[in-house]
């Protein structure tokens, strides 16, 4: 019997086809890396038995990165990142271990159906587990078929098993201008981002931001955002004049009319105006036309159209609407919702998708209405070749998919019925009058056919008082002409919808990326998002484009991008070669690079103005240890202390507070050490600011504090106060916090688990003796009299945390609670560095964990 492997993008995808195929006759097991399941089940396979293996990836399994001593901002030129940094395929997420699940779920398989999400990225997914699998899948025979990819648009029977029914192949080309794309932007995003953030944060001290990145997508999106604010700042108020005047065809009611030369910015001349048709008692109705008037139905919905509206009428952000159709389509709700197309193909179901609908109380009658009267066919769009427009696929309630899910398929769900109901038809009812020798109008509409407005009633023709029955050359009273004087406004700070527009419209991204740039510019501090989702940018957002158009205004227009984004389009049909449009566009970059670096001095003079120097910038906080004056505490993003006098910048941990440590100093270099905390709920530790960017021993690596400090006589180090090895990761060890009394607690200096206990105890000391059964250090515990918890009035105990029974009921496990995971030095994330095994540093053997002390220690996670 052959064996089939089956992999999707996601464990719920995989879960659900698997169910679809196998009928629900399959058995399911965890996988190795505890994240993919693994769905067996038996049937036949081109025409022979086979037995199907169903399971997922987790998104990407490889990332693109430079290699090792690449990687290092101090050491290496960003020039460099553009030719003569080699890069490397690294996996996505190394605590999955997806490459080695893959392995062994692909060995002795026969061959291997790709049921990846249908767009590039997915494609370039499919190579990604290939390059895995094949190698240890059984060899075919000579010229055998053993490589299949699914295509399907969303997670039904009928799509599903027709996809299963005509298996294709994964497409070379489409994954190749994936690569290309990432390639592009970590180079030229990396190289601009360490050279400028390096730059201006070794000046500048209020710029409020851990990293002044750039990125060939970000910044033209940025742009936009700053080009409507200049127009605003720029905007001169003009006055001008509106004549309008009022009729009374009737004794109760009046009829405003509008004015047909609109509006006039002289204000004699207005007035002029004003005074010859005063002087007119009737006014005198010139013509009356009546015209049918069509208000036609939206087309077919595509992602970007989603996106524009979630965030314009839903007050979702783009990011988190897309994460949302997202979790709708995997649970099969949806349809893909990542497509650029708005034309249902001839053959697609659109009677069955709208039967599914026919018992939803809010818009059964218009279904079943639609359904016996005759469906219309939806409106012709734009076919991008990829999928179908977002449609719901079965039926749903606000119990089932509550809040903000909800809300999206709702309006999903009435967008797909509105493009299959009739067009919203009225009567124009449009009467001319003259006063004297000027012009005046009035229009009135009366719906006679609502169409698809009764699906969506926010597009309804709004209701208007009704237009008198007149004739050509009626005449009415006139009630009142009055001169009105307005002012020209200027333009609004832009919509979130408004910015999806413009970059769909230049080119700038793909309907999966747009929220993904949208985000960055908000996350990096450059844009703020206002009521109404409207992006204002901050100063460090406008001073930064200002400073790239000073420079070289391609970095910020979108019309570069635009033109990569079209040279990658022709990579994905196969009409252009990989590596020459790599090269070309890199080269181009590398140029502008050079420029940009001799010329950054342009857009340091706009900096000058905006953001204060480091030295006048934070308020003195601890001593040097060079100079013995005091630095500064920058604490602006990323936070640092900086000496004046010697112009030294220290980084510091982020995402938590900083202040002096008692006025101790390190021992090594005479700084005073500082205290980082992330809260009472969480975790501290002093720290050297010397030591933590300069490791003083061979074992210490940068952004180390006290708590991994192996120096092996002083107070603070890890020698000194590590109790025990971490309950719950690898490398960590649990250490004492000396400043947390009276609510003592232990911290892991690795991951966030803290240990808290002898609550209200006067002193807790580590002491140089261990325990016999788990190695840990004992620790000298000396208790409030009024509140000794140990028995027969007794203060003083020493004992091991773990092990000894009267320390047994004090000690409580928790999850430190942090603000954002923590960054080493502003370096971004690293992994968790162990310290080997054998003895502790000052001659203390590594405690071992206490295994039957963990399963107690688990009962206390909150």
């Amino acid at each position: 019997m052959k064996t089939v492997l089956m992999v999707a993008e996601k464990p719920s995808l995989a879960q659900s086809i698997a169910k679809i195929l196998s009928r629900g006759n399959m058995s399911s097991r965890k996988g190795l890396n505890g994240a993919c399941s693994v769905h067996e089940y038996a049937g036949s396979f081109v025409g022979q038995s086979a037995h199907f293996k169903m399971t997922s990836v987790c998104g990407h399994v490889m990332t693109l990165d430079f290699i090792g001593k690449y990687n290092s901002w101090d050491k290496v030129d960003p020039a460099e990142l553009f030719s003569k940094a080699p890069t490397e395929k690294k996996e996505a997420n190394p605590k999955l271990t997806m490459v080695k699940f893959l392995q062994v779920e692909g060995r002795g398989c026969d061959y291997i159906v790709l049921w990846l999400d249908c767009d590039k990225e997915g494609e370039n997914i499919c190579f990604e587990v290939l390059d895995a699998v094949l190698p240890v899948m059984n060899k075919p025979r000579s010229t055998e078929r053993t490589v299949y990819r699914a295509k399907f648009s969303s997670i039904t029977d009928t799509d599903i098993c027709n996809a299963m029914n005509h298996l294709g192949e994964p497409n070379r080309n489409e994954a190749l201008s994936v690569d290309a794309r990432q390639e592009l932007d970590l180079r030229i995003g990396c190289a601009f981002t360490r050279f400028q953030t390096k730059y201006f944060q070794g000046k500048y001290g209020n710029l409020d931001s851990s990293l002044i990145s750039f990125g060939p997508c970000q910044t033209p999106t940025l742009g936009f955002c700053v080009e409507r604010h200049d127009k605003i700042q720029s905007f001169k108020p003009e006055t001008y004049w509106v004549l309008q005047a009022k009729v009374n065809p009737e004794k109760e009611n009046s009829l405003t009319l509008d004015w047909d030369r609109v509006r006039v910015f002289d204000r004699e001349v207005a007035q002029m105006f004003l005074n010859i048709t005063k002087m007119e008692k009737e006014a005198k109705v010139e013509s009356v036309s009546k015209k049918e008037k069509v208000k036609q139905r939206p087309l077919a919905l595509n992602t970007v159209e989603m996106l524009r509206v979630a965030s314009a009428a839903l007050g979702m952000g783009p990011q988190h609407a897309m994460q949302i159709a997202e979790r709708l389509y995997t649970q099969g709700y949806i349809s893909y919702p990542r497509t650029e197309t708005t034309h249902y193909p001839e053959n697609f179901d659109l009677k069955g998708c709208l039967r599914q609908q026919a018992n939803n109380p809010y818009w059964a009658e218009t279904v079943k209405a639609l359904l016996s009267e005759g469906i219309n066919r939806p409106r012709k769009g734009h076919d991008a070749g990829d999928h179908p427009p977002i449609t719901p696929m079965r039926a749903a309630t606000e119990a089932e998919l509550g809040g903000d899910g909800w809300r999206l398929y709702e309006y999903i769900t009435r967008h797909f019925i509105a493009t299959v109901s009739a067009d919203c038809k009225y009567l124009q009812t449009t009467i001319s009058f003259s006063i004297g020798p000027e012009r005046f109008t009035c229009i009135g509409k009366v719906v006679t056919s609502p169409g698809f407005t009764e699906i969506m009633p926010w597009h309804s023709i709004p209701l208007e008082e009704s237009l008198p029955h007149c004739e050509r050359g009626d005449v009415f009273p006139i009630g009142e002409i009055k001169l009105l004087e307005k002012q020209t406004s200027p333009p609004d700070y832009l919509t979130e919808a408004e910015l999806i527009t413009l970059m769909e419209k230049h080119g700038i991204g793909t309907d999966a990326s747009i929220p993904v740039h949208i985000n960055n510019i908000c996350q990096r501090n450059y844009v703020t998002v206002e009521s109404g989702r409207r992006l204002k940018p901050t100063n460090l957002g406008i001073v930064l484009v200002h400073g790239y158009y000073k420079i070289d205004a391609e970095l910020v227009l979108p019309t570069i991008r635009s033109a990569v984004e079209k040279q990658l389009n022709l990579i994905a049909l196969g009409k252009a070669n990989y590596h020459q449009v790599l090269e070309h566009t890199l080269d181009i970059f590398k140029r502008k690079f050079h420029y940009f670096v001799d010329s950054i001095a342009g857009m340091d003079e706009l900096m000058e103005v905006s953001f204060s120097p480091l030295a006048a910038t934070g308020k003195p906080l601890s001593r040097c240890g060079k100079c013995h004056r005091f630095m500064k505490y920058i604490q602006a993003k990323p936070s640092r202390l900086h000496c004046s006098h010697c112009d030294d910048t220290y980084s510091l941990p982020q995402n938590g507070t900083i202040k002096l440590y008692k006025e101790l100093r390190c021992p090594l270099d005479d700084f005073e050490l500082v205290l980082w905390s992330s809260g009472s709920r969480g975790k501290s530790y002093p720290l050297c600011p010397y030591c933590y960017n300069h490791p003083p021993f061979r074992d210490m690596k940068k952004g180390m504090g006290c708590n991994e400090c192996t120096h092996p006589t002083c107070q603070h180090s890890l020698s000194m106060l590590g109790i025990g090895q971490c309950v719950e990761c690898d490398n960590g060890v649990l250490v004492l916090d000396s400043t947390s009394g009276p609510k003592w607690k232990m911290a892991c200096n690795k991951c966030n688990v803290v240990v808290h206990f002898f609550e209200n105890a006067h002193k807790v000391r580590v002491s140089p003796e261990t325990c016999d059964s788990c190695d840990a250090a004992l620790v000298d515990v000396d208790f409030n009299k009024a509140k000794s918890p140990l028995p027969g009035d007794e203060t003083q105990h020493s004992g091991c945390v773990f092990c000894d029974p009267v320390f047994q009921d004090l000690v409580e496990l928790k999850h430190a609670a942090m603000r954002h995971p923590m960054h080493r030095g502003g370096q971004g994330k690293r992994q968790g560095r162990g310290r080997g095994k054998g003895r502790r540093p000052g001659g203390r053997p590594n405690p071992k964990k206490p295994k039957d002390k963990m399963a107690a220690l688990a009962a206390y996670f909150v």
